[in-house]
């Protein structure tokens, strides 16, 4: 068996998986330190199944999201660009004020990169790179950011191994691990996972403990952002990665529970609905700079609108107009909602006056007209129905989703939708999502095929993309590539950008049972 924990906003999740059956499941309010919420569902499905069956759990967390939007927890970084000094557009450029004053410790621009052909700029300046790494302060990160680094990563590489003869035990992120081309948005997102890294190893070290703490002795997973699982290895190296994690688990779990590869999904929970497209049973990803934080950034991440919906919605009519969200009662909806006792009208309370749910105290809202509810609901649903339209890709009728804990506010009549279905576990659905996730690794690049063949770079790429899925905590002789393609690119003569997607399943390993225990130290 294998329990999935997902941790939102408003509520943390767990479900246990037996095979393709949940056998037990359970939701709980997130905490404000997210471990003692995790602790809580985590200890509650243990008592139902016991230790000794589980094989290994897999959580999603929002805490480096939360860090990042928060601009707390993060460490300082320094920066290195290589490529031709000066630059008109240096480092940290366009970020919000608050979080460039959390992260930013230095920033410079020195000799070195490639060009587009994968050739070198100019050599690299390793004098400059060993002052920078000499100069700079204690217990910063570092992130070398080269031009054309996704064609070419030697520079990226050589001037790692430069900072680690300076300072042998820095943490270098190199930004072709991170991102795709387009310098300014993979640099950022090469800054963004370094500033997260220092939090990543509590994170870490913090679940390991509350599985200690239930007895449980498993390997554990973190949820990646294209609805696969990560080693602990790799989830200290590259946070960044996991920090969709949570639609990617509802989109995952919806389309398990419902048996649909190819569906939209809705995903309400307490403050957001989130919707996406899946495809073969995988998120779609986003193919355009997406803004995190604030922050443009291009690494791999899911392709999802979100609405400032939820259950714990605050909900007002101002002379006639109805108002549903942006602002949420979070993880307070049972203190605060009218159904529980509380002074605050939210979406769960409209629900419930409506008949779409049963839970608190229904005669709490019983002076709510039909009139009203009817308003508020249709307000939801067209908004859902304009989400919906700009997640698909086509006009062709799929089926709909709904899940999460507010799965009850999704009508039944979306245009364009050829049913909506809420499986029988949808309050759960992320959690689920979790449980049944594979191990998966992705090689986004650009090969020349100056002296190689289409054939020779795409054997290459698919043989890195199962090193990696391997690496990354799957059972070897399951590993399977999922997906591939190659676009041969009219301004770059003879080169061709390859991506490769790699998933297997996911195994006690001992690497991973060694990973685990090294982290509960």
């Amino acid at each position: 068996m294998r329990i999935g924990i997902d941790v939102g906003g408003t509520n943390t999740d767990a479900a246990v998986l037996d095979g393709e059956r949940v056998v037990a499941w359970r939701k709980t309010a997130t905490t404000p330190d997210v471990l003692t919420g995790v602790a809580t569902a985590l200890a509650a499905v243990v008592d139902q199944v016991g230790t000794s069956a589980v094989d290994a759990v897999v959580i999603g967390t929002t805490q480096f999201v939360n860090a990042l939007v928060e601009a707390r927890r993060l460490a300082p970084v320094v920066v290195i660009r290589l490529a031709t000094p000066p630059q008109t557009l240096e480092p940290f450029t366009d970020w919000p004020p608050a979080l460039v004053g959390a992260v930013r410790a230095q920033a410079h621009v020195v000799g070195g990169g490639h060009q587009f052909t994968g050739e070198p700029l100019r050599d690299l300046d390793a004098d400059a790179v060993r002052r920078i790494a000499r100069d700079a302060p204690e217990g910063c990160e570092f992130v070398v950011s080269g031009t054309f680094s996704p064609v070419n990563p030697d520079a990226e590489r050589a001037a790692r191994d430069l900072i680690r003869q300076v300072r042998p035990r820095a943490s270098v992120t190199l930004s072709q691990e991170i991102g795709r081309l387009g310098l300014l948005e993979r640099e950022n997102a090469a800054v963004l996972n370094a500033a997260l890294r220092p939090l990543a190893e509590r994170v870490v070290t913090g679940f390991a403990r509350a599985l200690a703490d239930v007895g449980l002795t498993v390997p554990l997973f973190l949820s990646q952002n294209d609805g696969t699982v990560m080693n602990l290895a790799l989830a200290r190296a590259y946070p960044i990665l996991t920090i969709s994690s949570g639609p990617t688990n509802s989109m995952r779990g919806a389309a398990f529970e419902s048996a649909e590869a190819d569906c939209i999904v809705a995903d309400v929970g307490g403050t957001t609905t989130d919707i996406g497209l899946v495809q073969g049973g995988f998120p779609r990803e986003s193919a355009i700079a997406i803004s995190l934080a604030g922050v443009r950034t291009n690494f791999r991440i899911p392709d999802v609108v979100s609405l400032g919906i939820g259950g714990g919605s605050l909900v007002t009519d101002h002379d006639g107009r109805v108002t549903v969200g942006p602002e949420s009662v979070g993880h307070r909806l049972t203190e605060r909602a009218l159904v529980f006792g509380g002074d605050t009208l939210t979406l769960t309370d409209v629900a419930v006056a409506a008949g779409l749910t049963e839970v608190g105290d229904p005669t709490r809202v019983a002076h709510l007209a039909a009139e009203f509810t009817g308003r508020v609901l249709a307000h939801v649903h067209d908004r859902i129905a304009e989400a919906v339209e700009r997640a698909k890709l086509s006009a062709a009728a799929i089926p709909l989703i709904g899940v999460g804990g507010g799965a009850f506010v999704v009508g039944d009549d979306i245009p364009g939708v050829s049913a909506v279905l809420r499986p029988g576990h949808a309050a759960v659905a992320n959690a689920v999502g979790a449980a049944t996730a594979d191990v998966g690794a992705e090689v986004d690049r650009i090969y020349s095929l100056a002296e190689r063949t289409r054939e020779d770079v795409l054997d290459e790429a698919r043989r890195t993309a199962r090193d990696r899925a391997a690496e990354a905590g799957a059972v070897p002789g399951t590993v399977r590539i999922v997906d591939e393609e190659d676009l041969p690119l009219a301004y770059l003569q003879h080169t061709t950008r390859v991506r490769v997607r790699a998933v297997g399943d996911l195994g006690t390993l001992a690497a991973a049972e060694e990973e685990h225990s090294h982290a509960a130290r």
